[in-house]
C-alpha cells in the first residue's frame, strides 16, 4: 500500500501594527486554506522563522506583520526556507511594510511601501480616511494570462493606494497609477506595482498591495487574487 499524501502546512505569521487588523485579516483566509488541504499553524511573531525544522516542513507562509522588526537569525531562516521551496504570500503592509530594519528582507520581497498619497488637505477628516482615494487596479498583459489574475478585469477601489519602491526581478500582474495633483510635489504620474510575484531560489513569493482593512480584503476581486496567490506561492 502507498503511504497517504502528506498534508500541506501553512504558517500564518501575524502581528505588528494593529491598524491593519492582523488577526481579523488572517482569520478571513484560514477557512480557505483548510478547504484547500492545508494544516494551519498561527504564530504571533517572526521568531518561528529561526526554527529550521518548522520552516523545512512549511509549504506556505502567509504573513500579516506590519512595521515590526526581525532578528538576524529569523531573517536567515526565512530566506533559507524560501530558497529551498517554501512559498510566501501576503498583502498590503503585512508583507510590503514589515521589517524596515532589514535590507535583506526588502530584497527578498522585491517591493517596499513608500507612502500612500492623501486626499486634498481640505478634504481630510483627520483619521485613516485622510489617505483613502478612489483608484484603479489595472491588470497587466502578463496578468491577463497568469493563473492568479486571469479573467479579472481592471477594478476600482477606495482605500489606501500604495506607492511602492521596487526592482526588476518582480513579475507585475497589476499596477496602479498615482496622478499629479496641485497639492503633491511630484511632477508626473507614478505607476506602482499593485500585484506581483517573485521567484527566489526554489520558492515563490506573492504580494498584493490592496488590503488595508477587512472590507477591502472582502472585495471579490481582491479576495480572489489573494486566494489564488496563496495557492500559486505554496510549495
Amino acid at each position: 500500500m502507498s503511504e497517504p499524501a502528506r498534508q500541506r502546512q501553512a504558517l500564518i505569521v501575524r502581528g505588528g501594527w494593529d491598524g491593519h487588523h492582523p488577526v481579523e485579516a488572517t482569520e478571513l483566509f484560514i477557512p480557505f486554506l483548510r478547504e484547500n488541504g492545508f494544516d494551519v499553524r498561527i504564530e504571533e511573531s517572526p521568531a518561528v522563522y529561526a526554527d529550521a525544522d518548522v520552516m523545512a516542513a512549511t509549504d506556505l507562509i502567509v504573513q500579516c506583520n506590519t512595521m515590526n522588526t526581525i532578528e538576524k537569525d529569523e531573517m536567515l531562516g526565512l530566506r533559507a526556507a524560501i530558497e529551498a521551496g517554501t512559498g510566501m504570500a501576503g498583502w498590503h503592509g503585512g508583507i510590503a511594510d514589515s521589517y524596515r530594519n532589514s535590507s535583506d528582507y526588502l530584497q527578498l520581497i522585491g517591493g517596499q511601501f513608500a507612502t500612500h498619497p492623501g486626499r486634498h488637505p481640505d478634504e481630510r477628516p483627520g483619521n485613516e480616511e485622510d489617505n483613502y482615494l478612489p483608484y484603479t487596479v489595472e491588470i497587466t498583459d502578463l496578468g491577463r494570462t497568469h493563473e492568479i489574475t486571469a479573467g479579472i478585469d481592471d477594478f476600482e477601489l477606495n482605500t489606501e493606494q500604495y506607492w511602492v519602491l521596487h526592482d526588476d526581478l518582480i513579475d507585475v500582474l497589476a499596477t496602479t497609477t498615482h496622478p499629479t495633483q496641485p497639492y503633491h510635489p511630484w511632477h508626473r504620474p507614478i505607476t506602482s506595482p499593485a500585484v506581483w510575484t517573485r521567484l527566489w531560489g526554489k520558492g515563490r513569493i506573492f504580494v498584493a498591495t490592496p488590503g488595508h482593512s477587512v472590507d477591502v480584503l472582502e472585495d471579490p476581486n481582491v479576495r480572489t487574487i489573494i486566494e489564488r496567490g496563496m495557492l500559486w506561492a505554496s510549495r
